[in-house]
């Protein structure tokens, strides 16, 4: 049914429902971060202009209804669609802003090599952090251009390795005990904050997505011992 959780395992949970409604509801903690990727206006049966009003809105929504010394953070690739750049970069930004919401890092993740001509979308995607009143100490931010975006579950997905950096951040830099995905698709977030020693939870409009997500496993290599002991800490 919609909003109910779908099935439960061990450090992940996907719930069947809107994704603007879930993350209204949800009574946010101090150590759950937000990390998604709103939907494109292909996904959605909207104008171009009615979509970027949708987004722009949602994303300020985000940075509100989560804890004001918690992190949201949005993976998003721009679009080029009937002669016009959309910039979603810029579409957070501002929705960031509207919610009194400062930039921790803007960190730009390689999609193709460096001089490769694309279309549709360009060769590079956007990891945008926020937040009201979490900062960052000196030392704590990352390499500002990831070279590649690794694996990609389905043709929507995060890639797996900008997932990995997000979470060695959080692990190294925050006391995050649980990634939240209003947005989950197939979930390559939530495995890989799983992977990490994270709790994951996740909401997603499509019962089809919502089974994969939740039982999505990715070949990565063993846990290290540093990895292991965050678990155990944050647990």
């Amino acid at each position: 049914m919609p909003g109910e959780a779908a099935q439960t395992f061990p450090g992940r949970e996907v719930h069947v429902g809107d994704g603007v409604a879930f993350a209204r509801e949800r009574e946010w903690t101090e150590g759950e971060v937000l990390v998604t990727s709103l939907p494109d206006v292909s996904e959605l049966k909207l104008s171009l202009p009615a979509w970027k009003e949708w987004f722009v809105e949602t994303a300020r929504l985000l940075c509100e209804q989560i804890h004001p010394r918690s992190l949201a953070v949005f993976y998003q690739s721009d679009i080029k669609r009937d002669g016009e750049w959309v910039d979603k970069g810029y579409l957070v930004s501002k929705a960031a802003e509207a919610a009194t919401a400062h930039t921790l890092f803007h960190w730009v993740v390689c999609r193709a090599p460096a001089g490769t001509v694309t279309f549709g979308r360009p060769a590079y995607s956007h990891l945008l952090a926020f937040s009201r009143e979490h900062r960052l100490a000196p030392g704590q931010s990352g390499a500002d251009v990831l070279p590649r975006l690794g694996e990609m579950t389905w043709p929507r997905a995060m890639g797996v390795s900008a997932c990995e950096a997000v979470l060695q951040f959080l692990v190294r830099h925050t006391s995050a005990t649980t990634v939240v995905d209003p947005f989950c698709g197939h979930g390559t977030i939530l495995a890989v904050a799983n992977y990490y020693g994270l709790h994951a939870v996740g909401a997603e409009l499509s019962p089809k997505r919502a089974r994969k997500a939740l039982s999505l496993a990715l070949a990565l290599p063993p846990v290290p011992e540093r990895r292991r002991e965050r678990a155990t800490k944050a647990e």
